[in-house]
């Protein structure tokens, strides 16, 4: 896979995009972040080999990678193709790009801007529900996890299954369930997919769910993930990226 933006000039890019002031997730306008890569990043890489104002775009996997605008370290992986987010069809298509292993790819923009390579179980993936999120075209959130998260999830870890059972992982009135997957990378195994193949609730209205895959190391020493989903309701808008920490505290000393 090449991704155009290895290049010296990516992180000032990134660091640039940094300093603005409020998150790109918060804009008014719902269309901003497809505005971005379909009016900018998409066209740049074709026509000059230049991804910006995108850390890089990955013009034959349909995909860029976003500095967001929140944290020093959160990037977005954005399709480049119009999905509109979780409840597109297209998610869940039978040659559906595999948007959250392209998104575990995107890492390694968190690793250098963190400047170390992050463990896996502090890092995070995370998509909103419909209500959950304040833009219209699907965006993978990719940071830390928080470390109260972390820490119920490890304590539960070796019971959670193949299949979607409830968890509580410490957030008052949330309903979430997990389920484990074995893989190093997702590559074979597509969050959108077993969420709406596992569970007929979600599959009949996707709009109202969200996503967080968790990167860990089982008991036995295989790598994979722990998937957790929630349906949005009355108090709950359904994001799963309240689970995640754009200040990374995992990252810092103990002390």
């Amino acid at each position: 896979m090449k991704l155009s933006s290895f290049r010296p000039t990516w992180l000032a890019a990134a660091l640039g995009l940094a300093a603005l002031a409020a998150p790109l997730s918060a804009c008014a306008d719902p269309n901003v972040l497809w505005n971005i890569v379909h009016g900018q990043c998409a066209p740049n890489e074709a026509g000059k080999g230049d991804p910006s104002p995108c850390l890089a775009v990955d013009l034959k996997g349909g995909f860029a990678v976003l500095k967001d605008r929140s944290g020093a370290t959160q990037v977005l992986l954005i399709p480049t193709d119009r999905v509109t987010g979780i409840e597109d069809p297209a998610v869940v298509a039978p040659a559906a790009p595999n948007y959250f292993a392209d998104a575990w790819y995107a890492r390694r923009f968190v690793n250098a801007m963190a400047g170390e390579v992050i463990p896996r179980d502090l890092l995070s993936l995370a998509v909103n529900s419909m209500y959950g999120r304040s833009q219209n075209q699907l965006h993978i959130h990719v940071d830390c996890i928080r470390p109260d998260v972390r820490a119920a999830l490890k304590a539960n870890q070796e019971h959670i299954g193949p299949v979607w059972a409830p968890i509580d992982v410490g957030v008052s009135g949330r309903r979430y369930e997990a389920m484990r997957v074995s893989s190093e990378d997702l590559a074979a195994k597509n969050p959108f997919r077993l969420l709406a193949d596992g569970d007929p609730t979600a599959r009949a209205d996707m709009g109202l769910e969200t996503l967080l895959a968790w990167p860990t190391s089982f008991a036995d020493g295989t790598a994979g993930f722990v998937l957790l989903a929630d349906r949005a309701s009355a108090g709950d808008a359904g994001s799963a990226e309240e689970l995640q920490d754009h200040t990374c505290k995992v990252l810092q000393p103990a002390g």
